[in-house]
């Protein structure tokens, strides 16, 4: 996601579990105000970037003129830890609408009742999630039948590479497996002293985008088993990943020599970043690098492809890990009548879906959207359309504790990557015993 939307899963996870300790609203969605009477509703996002800005602000427009009775205050640049704090706090400064870019946080959010049930709602307006939005998409934004979000716009990660290095290596299409994949890395590097000159793709977990659930969507890792707990140390899967991403980086040079690299990289978000800079070949990213890649006016071609899959997999080549923003309504709000109304139009409306999602270069999340003949054809982004589409990508399981089972994983995934914990079954089982641990404390 954008800078303005990156929200380090840390500091995500330790401002909403301040949510545990709070009643937050009642599970009643208590809606009694009259939506066609005259109101405010204050809508919180955090959208900083000016085009990204002026694209909601657009949307809040076209939605106010057909609700002339409903005037939207909108407040942009809100964190999640500010969004938290208001919505504990309530009152009339508080926000009626509030826009997440912690998909991750659904669980919490809906455990806690932090945001309103939005079932009534969506059953008198007879909109069914399942056939609205994309299955994914309308998976994730509900928690153990709860659903208290509706997604907005989505996120597919897949993977960008380099045509012109691909050419000069004689490359002539992307990999499909991670067998191909790791021969392709191979390829496409060049060592320069005892660094690298050019890196095929920074594996480390570490590297940005390379996180253990942007690899485990592609292994069809199961966090969780069905009673929720962490079911890491039983699932096969994630030993393969495990495997995979180690034997990379050693073939690599080992994590030290990557990461003293890694180092010398450019910013993420900044024109800088080394897949711009032709210093990594191949990224795994979202749909909008494609757009900030081609702002950029980089000096070779780019192309994109799903990520590859393990090979025992090839059949589901073409998915990919899923996110996005999603849409509430503040349970403390008074106006839930209202703020859905605005709910309902941004995440519903087919010209307001697409507008958006054009604006600033994410997917649609919406059936009518994908299909509209207004969304942007680019090639490079219409990948990730069908990267969203596919029926094997997924996201995390929503969890009590918000996305804190992934970052634990994450940890114990940098301590076998680095050889600092060599014992794959032990550092599991440790990892499952933690999860455990900190979702019961989460209640």
């Amino acid at each position: 996601m954008p800078k303005n939307r990156k929200i380090t899963a840390a500091a995500a996870v330790a401002s909403i579990s301040l949510l545990a300790s709070a009643c937050v609203g009642s599970s009643d969605n208590g809606a009694n105000d009259d939506p066609d009477a005259k109101t405010t509703l204050t809508f919180w996002h955090g959208w900083t970037a000016p085009s990204e800005v002026k694209a909601i602000a657009e949307n809040v427009k076209a939605f106010e003129k057909a609700h002339p009775n409903i005037k939207v205050k909108v407040v942009k640049g809100l964190t999640d830890d500010k969004i938290n704090q208001a919505l504990r706090a309530g009152g009339s400064n508080a926000p009626d609408v509030v826009s997440s870019f912690t998909t991750d946080n659904v669980g919490r959010f809906c455990s806690s009742n932090a945001f309103a049930d939005l079932k009534p709602f969506l059953d008198k307006a007879k909109i069914d999630p399942a056939k609205t939005f994309l299955p994914q998409m309308a998976k994730y934004t509900e928690h153990n039948g709860k659903r208290c979000a509706v997604p907005l716009l989505g996120d597919a990660y897949g993977l960008y590479y380099n045509k012109d290095a691909f050419e000069e290596a004689g490359i002539t299409e992307p990999p499909k497996t991670l067998s191909e994949f790791d021969k392709v890395v191979k390829k496409l590097t060049k060592t320069k002293g005892d660094g690298f000159e050019r890196l095929g793709f920074m594996p480390s977990y570490l590297g940005y985008e390379t996180t253990v659930e942007h690899y485990g969507s592609q292994f069809g890792v199961q966090y969780l088993d069905g009673a929720g707990k962490s079911n890491t140390a039983k699932d096969p899967a994630v030993k393969a990943m495990l495997k995979w991403q180690k034997n990379l980086v050693d073939d690599l040079g080992g994590a030290a020599k990557l990461n003293k690299f890694r180092t010398s990289l450019g910013d993420e978000w900044g024109p800088k970043h080394p897949f711009h800079t032709g210093q990594v070949a191949m990224q795994l990213d979202g749909e909008w690098r494609g757009k900030m890649a081609a702002d950029a006016d980089l000096d070779f071609e780019i192309g994109a492809a799903p990520f590859p899959v393990p090979d025992d997999q090839v059949a589901d080549y073409g998915k990919g890990y899923l996110s996005g923003t999603i849409l509430g309504i503040a349970n403390t709000s008074a106006k839930k009548n209202a703020a859905w109304e605005l709910v309902k139009y941004l995440s519903t409306d087919t010209d307001a879906v697409v507008s958006f999602a054009n604006a600033i270069h994410n997917v649609p999340s919406t059936q009518e959207a994908i299909k509209s003949p207004k969304l942007n054809n680019d090639p490079v982004y219409r990948t990730f359309v069908d990267i969203a589409q596919h029926p094997g990508s997924s996201h995390a399981p929503s969890s009590v504790n918000g996305g804190a089972f992934l970052l634990t994983l994450q940890d114990y995934a940098l301590k076998y990557e680095k050889g600092t914990e060599k014992d794959m079954d032990a550092l599991l089982g440790n990892n499952d015993q933690q999860v455990d641990k900190d979702n019961e404390q989460a209640g």
